[in-house]
């Protein structure tokens, strides 16, 4: 890839550096070293996206019908450094850059044929502010520009927020997002597929939680990807 005269000088100036190794980036690597990337547990889940370990936990409870994760996650992994960055370290460019290498990574496979839009699980205005940014949104934006999907910020809400999710079992996490979210825009979704993006998927009960209050619009068909899926639940 062709690189412009300010990047390489910028480049120059300030290096760009590997969110997973800490080495300097080439002027066409973004976030990822090519040598990061090549070991990142990629779970190939675009391949069987209607039947695979993270599909399944929403058969039942949603109208699924496509889900994958990018990645396996394990906290206090390297690959884990990169979602705390995005995260907690005020570096929002990683999921747009990470948004962009799952929509790569799907295209080929049809994972987003027949979806009309992308839903970023929405955060509390607190948290937002808090961050300066919605990582899911970061990632669906990053999607976005790799598919031409819409990315819908205004259709639901979260109402509250009880406490991180990070610590919590599966029965507590369950409980901590129930009815946490509000249909905001049901008339925008109605009928439509939307592709819900998150950033860590472990028990999917922040997911179904958002998912269900979509499908109160009605004919709503449900697609998900994160980036992350964690390996022990």
């Amino acid at each position: 890839m062709k690189t412009s005269f300010w990047t390489d000088l910028f480049d120059l100036i300030s290096p760009r550096t590997c969110a997973v190794c800490g080495q300097r980036l080439t002027a066409d690597e973004n976030t990822i070293c090519v040598a990061c990337h090549l070991h990142l547990p990629l779970t190939h889940m675009e391949s069987n996206a209607y039947d695979n370990v993270m599909a399944r936990l929403f058969w039942g409870v949603l109208p699924v019908e496509r889900a994958a994760a990018l990645f396996y996650y394990e906290p206090h992994s390297e690959v884990a450094r990169l979602i705390y960055d995005l995260k907690y370290h005020g570096q929002a460019d990683i999921g747009t850059d990470l948004g962009r290498m799952a929509a790569r990574q799907f295209a080929s496979s049809g994972f987003f044929e027949g979806i009309d839009a992308t839903v970023p699980v929405p955060l509390t205005r607190k948290r937002k502010w808090q961050r300066g940014y919605n990582q899911s949104e970061q990632i669906a934006r990053g999607i976005g520009q790799v598919t031409g999907l819409p990315v819908y910020t205004d259709v639901v809400r979260r109402k509250h927020f009880n406490k991180s999710q990070t610590q919590n079992s599966i029965w507590e996490r369950l409980e901590n997002v129930e009815e946490a979210f509000l249909l905001a825009n049901g008339s925008r979704i109605a009928g439509k597929h939307l592709l819900v993006v998150d950033d860590i998927v472990t028990t999917g009960a922040t997911i179904k939680a958002c998912a269900k209050e979509l499908c109160k619009a009605g004919g709503v068909k449900i697609s998900i990807l994160s980036l992350g899926l964690t390996k022990v639940v």
